[in-house]
């Protein structure tokens, strides 16, 4: 399993009010939410981003409020994985649970540019910088997690039986 895309580069810290920001949470409408993903500082993800593409970021990724709309609306952009150097612990498990792939990587995150295409590979953890050649390598996921991911998410996946 992989994906492929753009990379759209972001800091440290980024919170789930800056994700998703709360003034837009009175609607229950994922594709609705999704059209304000990052707009308090990348006016230009929700239209630029396309299936596949990749948000890169730096450290505590998703911290904040445990709402699961933050994953969700990345997911439902289209974006395809995101690599941080770490991700706030509770943003991590909603993303899992919600089916959307995140990889720790630092070196990757350091040095992964916006706007450079990228490539990941879900089962081996390799991430591959398909504009400079450069490889990194992320803790690849257990079996368990990837058939959790591969599902579309944790509801998904128990309905399926997996």
């Amino acid at each position: 399993m992989e994906t492929q895309g753009k990379v759209f580069k972001y800091p440290d810290n980024v919170d789930t009010d800056v994700i998703i920001p709360a003034r837009y949470l009175n609607t229950p409408d994922a594709n609705e939410l999704a059209l304000h993903c990052m707009e308090d500082i990348d006016t230009e993800f929700v239209k630029q981003v396309e299936k596949g593409d990749i948000m890169v970021a730096g450290w505590n990724f998703g911290c904040g409020s445990s709402r699961e709309h933050a994953p969700l609306v990345i997911k439902t952009c289209g974006t395809g994985c995101v690599i941080a150097k770490s991700f706030a612990r509770i943003f991590y498990r909603n993303a899992i649970n919600i089916g959307l792939p995140i990889l720790e990587c630092e070196a990757a995150a350091d040095e992964i540019s916006a706007n450079d295409q990228v490539q990941v590979n879900f089962d081996t953890g390799i991430i591959t910088n398909l504009t400079t050649g450069k490889t990194y390598q992320a803790q690849p996921f257990p079996p368990f997690i990837l058939n959790i991911i591969r599902s579309g998410g944790l509801l998904k996946s128990l309905k399926a039986g997996e």
